[in-house]
């Protein structure tokens, strides 16, 4: 068959890029065969084709051609069959889109596929058999099995043929939707007796070119008497099944009735029906009629369904009708979303309407399930447009800003109008791309600033700030001084500014006086290309210092001639006698004039106004004043410092100018004599203040010079001191016993600078009673206070202590004997600056007094501390030896009683024991003073140690302690 093409072109907008072209071709034609040149009725070039990349687009994804971009034409990518393809539909067509990008257009392709009498007519079953009674009444109708032919058209069944045709005739029964149901028409009557058995042939015979047709076999069996046919209530069954719908479902029922009786009434129901679909889809009960669904059923696939449906009696008589079956939709299909083709990045200064994306939206259902509406998520410049149907373009809706928003996450969400809504979304990420198209804008439309007069050249004034909204290079921001003058002065004189930082520097010092304020621009230009610049205006102004003195304008002063003012003697009170007159250069405050009086002749007969500089007698005028009058104004003003001047008035008292003329001759000669001897007392004064500082000066070196040998004198003592520590106990419940007793260890040296304080911790508790009077402390406290000593100990490696100033057990002073639990440590510095600690034996306890000391114990004791006495001949302060406490000419009585007082190194606080302790401590010296000779009045008492600074700082901190 010679293959037709129909063209027809329903649209071409060049300008939206959408068309729509129409081919028809008959099926079957064989793979490569040419559907159509598509760039010729489209009236595009292959060229453009090439560069725009066409290619096809189908929404199912079968694609039955294919697109040759080089020569434009479309062609067959295998052989299709229209009935495989589209079945009964008609017309059958194929549709797809043709994309072309840069820029994006596409155009919608319809091929239709013509028919062929490709199929011929065929019957579901081979034969047919009826069992008719030889009663059958002439125009008894037998319903025939129609024969199916795949083609549509005048391809597909045209007319039936029976042969023979001696008993029975076809007669076609029209449907209301159009088909045709085959009867078969006794014309005869039967006589079983000359034939039991009839055989026909059906023939179906199709109107296509060349013809093709099919048989069937009747077989006709003759019954007895059977004179009455099952009979259907209704003509036309009508019921409605929901897709989806479960196996098992009835859809309906259908009833016939017979008026025979007996076996001639049984009636049985079949489905009559040729299509394979229909028995795959439903069912009859045989017996009651009842239509149920054995398949899937799905309304996308069929909208509706004619079940043709018999009733049969044992006599072979049958009737026929038909249930028609309406497929109610759900919805159940989602839409379908598919991005055609989409760009990831645009520019922000894209036109309107630019298309950024397209997409084809497809929803299977139908009527408002199938209805399908897209949105876009709110408050973004873009929008959706429809193109055609399902086929929608993102394009921009509005002035695109990165400043704004440099990305676009757009969700896409289509939803159809089914109950409930099903909806499908995808989200686009678009990237806005930054143009130089901000200017820099300063933080303020215009600044003002201040600069103080007489500033420094080069310092910063202020700080200029600009800001620009684009990004990366187009915000950089660069600050440039506008060419301006002042004065005819360029403004660049007078500042700068800092291209990086916008900072305003002064190039010059300023002067209130000549200059009080002035303008110029400054320029902020981003690094964009073009560049972007906005300028702001900035006023400087100069505020005033006071750096004028007032200055005065009358009286004026002459250095040869003089003048003065009269006042007669008949002058009353406020008589104004002149008016000092002053300016001052600055401004504000510091202009802000005063005026009063410094020095006077008579004090009591003049004032002045205190802002007005007018000269007024305070009182009447007498014969008394003294004719000649002179006056020191002071001018001053409000400045911070304040600014003065002087001015001198001479006022003659007199009622004519001859009476004051001789007073006043001598005036020039008399100040000259007064400044001299002013100038005479001012140097004087500057001598004797210059002697007493020097002298000061010379006595403080003096000191300092004194006490630096002296200290320099005791560090280099080659003399070893050794320090008397007494123990540090309180009876506190008057028994003469300690409950706790606690062990420190001081070591003090005449040189502060090698003391040594270091104590131990109280085994059974952590309170040190001073006397009854003191609070208690705890030793770690005391042990954290660094302070007792100014400087740290210099490493020094320890040396064994030298066994000529230890302390034997007897000849230990304090308590002895086995009661000393815990014992105090002596520590002594020889010059070489080595320390050594006694061992056990130097120990001496702290615990309670068995028995009192032994005169043999008391006066080992003198003895010590006379040796060490006279080998060192002074004893610093801090020591606490035996001779800084007591006198060389002691005796035992002054030896102290340990048991009745416990002095402290460095401290006046004093234990006391309880009374009893007293009055055998009493007993004790009188007996040691019988036992040890008189004193020799003549020895001369030791010289004490000076103390030095370090010395005293140390005696003071230990006190505190």
């Amino acid at each position: 068959m010679e293959r037709q093409v129909l063209l027809f072109v329903f649209s071409l907008c060049v300008g939206s890029g959408f068309g729509q072209v129409s081919y028809s071709i008959p099926e079957e034609m064989p793979k490569g065969s040419l559907v159509g040149n598509i760039a010729h009725d489209l009236g595009l070039q292959t060229k453009r084709m090439l560069a725009g990349k066409a290619r096809i687009y189908n929404r199912d994804g079968e694609n039955y051609v294919e697109l040759n971009g080089e020569r434009g034409v479309v062609l067959l990518k295998e052989r299709i069959d229209r009935e495989a393809l589209c079945k009964q539909t008609t017309p059958c067509a194929l549709h797809f889109q043709i994309i072309l990008e840069n820029p994006m257009q596409f155009y919608s392709i319809a091929v239709q596929i013509t028919d062929i009498n490709d199929n011929a007519p065929t019957f579901n079953r081979g034969e047919m058999t009826f069992k008719i009674s030889e009663s059958a009444t002439i125009g008894a109708r037998f319903v025939l099995e129609k024969a199916v032919d795949l083609d549509v058209g005048i391809n597909g069944v045209h007319h039936y043929e029976l042969k023979p045709s001696d008993h029975f005739a076809l007669k076609f029964q029209n449907n209301a939707d159009g088909n045709k149901n085959v009867e078969m028409v006794l014309q005869k009557p039967l006589d079983r007796e000359k034939a039991e058995h009839l055989s026909l042939v059906l023939t179906a015979v199709d109107g296509g070119e060349p013809r093709m047709s099919g048989t069937m076999l009747i077989h006709v069996t003759v019954l007895d008497v059977n004179d009455n046919a099952p009979v259907f209530t209704q003509h036309a069954y009508k019921a409605t099944v929901t897709e989806n719908s479960p196996a098992g479902t009835i859809v309906a029922t259908v009833s016939a009735t017979d008026a025979d009786q007996g076996s001639n009434a049984k009636i049985s129901y079949s489905i009559s029906d040729a299509l394979h679909d229909i028995k795959k889809m439903f069912e009859i009960n045989k017996e009651t009629g009842e239509v149920t669904l054995i398949g899937r059923i799905d309304f996308e696939h069929s909208r509706n369904y004619q079940i043709n449906v018999l009733a049969n009696d044992e006599g072979g008589l049958t009737d026929s009708s038909k249930i028609i079956v309406d497929v109610q939709d759900i919805n159940d299909n989602e839409p379908t979303i598919r991005i055609m083709s989409k760009s990831n990045i645009i520019a922000e200064n894209a036109e309107l309407n630019t298309v950024v994306t397209m997409i084809n939206i497809e929803d299977k259902d139908s009527g408002e399930n199938g209805n399908v509406a897209c949105f876009i998520n709110e408050n973004i410049p873009f929008t959706l447009k429809t193109s055609t149907i399902n086929f929608y373009s993102l394009v921009t809706d509005n002035d695109l800003d990165r400043e704004r928003s440099s990305e676009y996450n757009i969700t896409v969400t289509c939803s159809d109008e089914g109950v409930p809504s099903l909806s499908s979304s995808v989200t686009l990420t678009l990237h806005i791309s930054d143009v130089n198209d901000n200017a820099p804008v300063f933080e303020r439309s215009s600044y003002e600033a201040h600069i103080v007069e007489n500033n420094t050249p080069g310092v910063s004034i202020f700080t200029l700030k600009a800001s620009d909204a684009d990004w990366n290079q187009n915000a950089r921001v660069s600050y440039i001084l506008e060419d301006s003058s002042v004065n005819g002065v360029p403004v660049s004189s007078y500042v700068s500014v800092n291209a990086e930082s916008g900072v305003i520097h002064a190039v010059r010092s300023f002067d209130y006086e000549q200059l009080k304020e002035f303008h110029f621009r400054v320029r902020a230009q981003d690094g964009g290309s073009p560049p972007l610049s906005s300028n702001v205006s900035v006023r400087m102004l100069i505020q005033d210092q006071n750096d004028n003195a007032p200055q005065v304008l009358y009286p004026v002063q002459t250095g040869g001639s003089l003048l003065a003012e009269m006042v007669p003697r008949s002058a009353d009170v406020g008589y104004l006698v002149t008016k000092v007159v002053a300016v001052d250069v600055d401004s504000g405050q510091n202009a802000w004039l005063s005026y009063k009086v410094h020095k006077a002749t008579d004090r009591a007969l003049f004032e002045v106004g205190l802002h007005n500089g007018e000269i007024r007698t305070v009182r009447q005028v007498t014969d008394k004043d003294a004719v000649k009058q002179r006056l020191t104004v002071v001018v001053e003003d409000n400045g911070r410092p304040s600014r003065s001047a002087t001015v001198i008035v001479n006022v003659a008292v007199a009622d004519s100018f001859p009476q004051v003329l001789s007073e006043f001759t001598d005036l020039s000669m008399h100040d000259k004599e007064y400044n001299d001897q002013l100038t005479f007392y001012l140097v004087l004064a500057l001598a004797v203040v210059s002697f007493l500082f020097i002298t000061c000066l010379l006595l403080i070196i003096s000191v300092k010079v004194y006490r630096w040998r002296q200290s320099r004198t005791l560090y280099h003592s080659n003399l070893p001191v050794i320090p008397y520590c007494p123990p540090r106990y309180s009876d506190t419940l008057g028994t003469g016993t300690l409950p706790h007793v606690y062990n420190y260890e001081v070591c003090r040296t005449t040189d502060s600078r090698k003391s040594d304080c270091k104590l131990d911790r109280a085994a059974s508790h952590n309170i040190l009673v001073m006397d009854p009077s003191s609070t208690a402390g705890t030793m770690q406290n005391i042990f954290r206070e660094k302070n007792i000593l100014d400087e740290p100990d210099p490493p020094l490696e320890q040396k064994p202590p030298n066994n000529d100033w230890r302390f034997n057990q007897g000849a230990r002073p304090g308590p002895s004997g086995p009661h000393m639990p815990y014992g105090t440590h002596i520590r002594w510095t020889p010059k070489s600056g080595t320390r050594a600690a006694g061992g056990p034996e130097v120990a001496m306890g702290t615990g309670p007094w068995p028995q009192p000391p032994t005169e043999a114990e008391q006066l080992q004791a003198l003895m010590a501390a006379a040796n060490v006495s006279e080998a060192t001949g002074t004893l610093g302060p801090g020591t606490m030896g035996l001779s800084t406490r007591y006198s060389p000419q002691f005796t035992l009585q002054h030896v102290p009683d340990y048991r009745q007082n416990v002095y402290i190194p460095g401290s006046t606080a004093t234990l006391t024991s309880n009374p009893q302790q007293q009055q055998q401590q009493a007993m004790a010296q009188q007996a040691s003073q019988q036992a040890l000779p008189p004193p020799q009045p003549g020895q001369p008492e030791p010289p004490k140690a000076a103390q030095t600074p370090a010395s005293k700082k140390k005696s003071t901190k230990k006190e505190k302690k």
